[in-house]
């Protein structure tokens, strides 16, 4: 049977750890790694009550968007929802796992599941991450031996085999250049080319790739294993290059331009919303952005992006200023804009996991806010 930590293996390769905010702690928040699944129970937010549903189910492990320990907990009293929640699943061995703001930043994740609810279409990144991203630089023999035996072919396999050469949609990508490198075997060596103590100069080739920072331990490693040389000469080098396929929020494209009244009622039969806060606006709209849960810090990106429509969650009073008539900026509430990610935690989990457990979509309703219309 698949293990808790085989769950999170699986949820951190679609959206790695390493793309979570700063403030964030997503990941595994209490349970036993080596513990076997039995159910999986999938929510926006974990109480107490959703704990209830999953021991009632028969589900050990809750997947959750929203960490239930967002701040560091000092002791474990009861004295509130979250130590209460705690307390409740470790005394019925329930694991809670997170993918909250890594779940947001990477594509198919909470934004291209609203995105696909609204119908937009050629999505982009709205705020691409920046430093992320490294390119690594090798060497390796390039004599004619050598390319018969494609060592320079077989060392990029290895490479892109652990996750590098991705670039956008465009997976195998490298840059390649002829050159000479010298080097003097020392003694005790036992180099594949050449003798201790005698100068060499050897026809090689310069292979350089991009990699994403997170997977540079796995690359190094096939790197070492793949190359021929019993010293592996390399350079890393961390860019500041945005990475076009991480970071926050999406713009697209709406099939045809609606108008603003039009685009509101979408909203709400779509987001099953009562109600949208929004901003005065007389344009059609044509090109969206948006941002599930609090989205407040990319108003100006909606603006610079050229979008007609910036639709979010969490919008204060004095935040709708933001907008300067340029676009017509949406609150959706909070959990309406993230309403729909168990659907991307249930698709993740039924196509990593052979139907060894039950994947269930949690009845409990969590979201704290309530309209009066």
């Amino acid at each position: 049977m698949p293990t808790v930590q085989d769950l999170a293996r699986l949820l951190e390769a679609a959206a790695p750890l390493a793309y979570q905010e700063s403030y964030d702690n997503a990941g595994l928040q209490c349970g036993n790694p080596a513990a076997e699944i039995t159910g999986v129970l999938i929510t926006l937010d974990c109480t107490t009550a959703v704990v209830a549903e999953a021991v009632r189910r028969g589900c050990n492990v809750v997947v959750a968007h929203h960490p239930v320990i967002f701040r560091p907990l000092k002791r474990l009293t009861g004295a509130n929802e979250v130590e209460q929640t705690i307390i409740a699943a470790l005394k019925n061995d329930v694991a809670i796992y997170a993918a909250h703001t890594n779940l947001d930043n990477v594509r198919g994740g909470v934004n291209d599941k609203l995105a696909e609810k609204l119908g937009l279409r050629q999505t982009r990144v709205l705020a691409p991450q920046s430093g992320t991203l490294a390119r690594l630089i090798t060497y390796v023999p390039n004599r004619p031996e050598d390319q018969q035996t494609d060592v320079a072919g077989r060392v990029l396999a290895a490479l892109y085999a652990a996750g590098a050469g991705q670039i956008g949609q465009y997976s195998d990508c490298s840059f390649r250049v002829a050159g000479t490198g010298t080097f003097t075997p020392g003694a005790g060596t036992q180099p594949v080319i050449g003798a201790p103590g005698q100068p060499e100069a050897v026809a090689e080739m310069r292979l350089e790739v991009l990699l994403p920072l997170h997977r540079q331990a796995a690359v190094l490693r096939a790197l070492r294993a793949a190359h021929p040389y019993e010293e592996v000469a390399y350079e890393l080098i961390k860019l500041e290059n945005v990475h076009q396929e991480v970071g926050a929020g999406l713009v697209g494209e709406l099939p045809e331009a609606l108008a603003p009244a039009e685009f509101r009622q979408l909203l709400k039969r779509q987001l099953l919303v009562p109600v949208v806060r929004h901003t005065a606006f007389d344009k059609p709209i044509k090109t969206v952005a948006i941002c599930g849960g609090a989205g407040a810090f990319l108003i100006g990106a909606a603006r610079a992006s050229g979008a007609d429509a910036y639709v979010t969650g969490d919008v204060k009073y004095h935040e709708f200023f933001g907008a300067e008539g340029q676009l017509m900026l949406c609150d959706v509430g909070h959990f309406e804009s993230e309403q729909f990610t168990g659907e991307v935690f249930r698709d993740l989990l039924t196509a990593g996991f052979e139907r060894t457990f039950a994947v269930l979509i949690a009845e409990t309703p969590t979201n704290p806010v309530q309209y009066d219309c």
